[in-house]
């Protein structure tokens, strides 16, 4: 081979593999915005499905959608704060006269309040639960232009607990539930000082870390290799939120934590994969229980098994009202 083929073939191996690297560049910018601008990008909508890997199920939607509508319709107490950087935070506040204890209650990624909790709603008003349903930074009704996968959100939580305390005052036991990236930040919640009336934290479906997420739904929803990817996510996200998908996980959290944790999870989840869970379960140092519902995908623990969800939540209040 003469010296001007092959550096034709060399040019043209540089030109594609500069093609590759610009490829998986624009794809991570693209899911590194997907996780955390507030503004859904648009290529990104037409993923749809495949970015959770969740499986669609419709009667479940309906009865989801259905007592969403009910919870955002009840009267509510609108409240703001201003965050420890901040950002204005809206929550919803629900009084109950002569309520035994305090629920936090915080919705997961590109959610909101209603959807979350709609069908727990009623269990808390019937056990004379005061609720706070919080809308997570970034996401509806309060301010910040990104999420932060629960790195941020956890010292929201703290703020959200101070309000609660100012409110309810000091003797109000304080419980924090969460699903799916909500779940994630309460456990994550529990690596920080946290006032002693929180007594208990319930986490639904939350994921090990930022990167264990994005590499689950990178390799097996999208089905994409992530080396090269996880790295530069790693830098887009430091550039936008001044924290990376490796600088802290639940993980960190679940080996400080002294809050008694319900882990819960869907055995079947295509989003949050059910070992993710059994991690955190494995990591924390806390008094914890572990309730795994059969043929749950995400989020749907509740839905599937009522009855056994209740009673692991009752457990609790009964050991540590």
């Amino acid at each position: 081979m003469d010296n001007t083929k092959k550096k034709i073939l060399q040019a043209s191996g540089v030109a594609a593999a500069a093609a590759v690297s610009l490829t998986s560049y624009a794809v991570t910018k693209n899911l590194v915005d997907l996780a955390l601008d507030r503004n859904e990008p648009k290529a990104a909508k037409r993923a749809g499905r495949m970015v959770s890997g969740t499986h669609g199920n419709n009667v479940f939607l309906q009865e989801r959608a259905a007592a969403a509508e009910r919870l955002a319709n009840r009267e509510n107490e609108v409240v703001q704060i201003l965050s420890h950087d901040g950002v204005v935070l809206t929550g919803h506040w629900f009084e109950q006269k002569n309520a035994k204890r305090a629920i936090i209650a915080v919705h997961g990624w590109r959610s909101s309040w209603c959807s979350d909790f709609g069908m727990t709603a009623d269990f808390w008003d019937k056990n004379n639960c005061n609720v706070l349903y919080i809308e997570q930074r970034g996401q509806n009704n309060s301010g910040g232009a990104y999420m932060g996968l629960g790195m941020m959100e956890r010292y929201d939580c703290l703020d959200w607990i101070h309000w609660v305390i100012k409110r309810c005052g000091e003797d109000m036991p304080i419980y924090l539930g969460g699903i799916s990236m909500g779940a994630t930040t309460v456990l994550m919640a529990t690596g920080l000082d946290l006032p002693p009336n929180v007594r208990a934290v319930v986490g639904d479906c939350g994921y090990t870390s930022p990167r264990a997420i994005a590499k689950h739904v990178t390799k097996n929803n999208l089905h994409m290799a992530f080396g090269m990817r996880g790295a530069l996510a790693n830098q887009m996200c430091k550039k936008k939120i001044s924290i990376g998908i490796d600088d802290y996980s639940t993980i960190d959290a679940m080996k400080h934590c002294k809050v008694p944790v319900l882990f819960v999870h869907g055995e079947q989840d295509h989003f949050v994969p059910v070992s993710m869970t059994y991690e955190n379960y494995e990591a924390c140092q806390a008094p914890k229980k572990l309730l795994i519902v059969p043929g749950a995908d995400h989020g749907m623990s509740y839905y599937l098994d009522k009855e056994a969800y209740e009673a692991a939540i009752q457990e609790i209040w009964a050991k540590y009202d």
